[in-house]
């Protein structure tokens, strides 16, 4: 199935700052920026920049980048989910990731993330497919943040919620490894029944919880 992907592009001003948030950028644009030193959550920056440009060249995969100039301050990213993973199991091709968001520390409390997420499902771009996401406490900045878990949890539900995405329940042993743990899903409005049936059948490998 083939999913639409719209370039959207928007300027917008924070703290005397003027910043570009946009997307989905393809990877030869992405190549030729230059990733700010401190968005490390989840490799280092050299090796994330590399990722990043892996995954705007796959088939669904998506980058929306907020920059500063050639500068990336934040990014979010979307694909389809990993071979390794449960949600791969489904054979889906209208389930995709919400894989990453990241803000680097100098940008933070300018609303980039919301930004971020809500270009990337501008002009319906996602309603034909199932988003979501799998939030894991071991992956938040609670140290930089000054947040407790629980806060930081509130925090990121809120991001979600901002583009619809609400929290599903699954038996998924990892997200269940820790009660701040989530999962959260945006149901596109043009998924078949079909798709959100087959969908409720990955999130519960036990059958008699759903």
């Amino acid at each position: 199935m083939q999913h639409v992907k719209i370039q959207v592009a928007h300027t917008i001003e924070r703290d005397g700052r003027t910043l570009v948030v946009e997307g989905p950028v393809p990877p030869e644009r992405l190549r030729t920026m230059t990733l700010h030193p401190k968005l490390d959550a989840f490799r280092r920056p050299k090796d994330q920049h590399e990722a990043l440009v892996e995954i705007a060249g796959l088939p669904e995969g998506r980058v929306v980048l907020a920059r500063e100039g050639d500068l990336v301050a934040g990014y979010v990213t979307f694909h389809y989910p990993d071979e390794m993973e449960r949600w791969y199991e489904g054979g889906m091709d209208d389930l995709i990731e919400l894989g990453a968001i990241e803000v680097a520390d100098d940008y933070r409390s300018m609303g980039l993330g919301k930004a971020l997420i809500a270009a990337a499902f501008e002009h319906g771009q996602l309603d034909n497919a199932i988003v979501y996401t799998t939030e894991y406490y071991w992956h938040w900045d609670l140290e930089g943040s000054g947040l407790s878990v629980w806060g930081y949890r509130e925090m990121m539900e809120k991001l979600m919620k901002s583009v619809g995405m609400v929290w599903f329940a699954t038996d998924d042993p990892e997200i269940c490894a820790h009660p701040a743990n989530c999962l959260m899903v945006r149901i596109g409005k043009d998924v078949p029944l079909a798709s959100v049936e087959r969908f409720d059948r990955v999130r519960f490998r036990q059958r008699f919880m759903y």
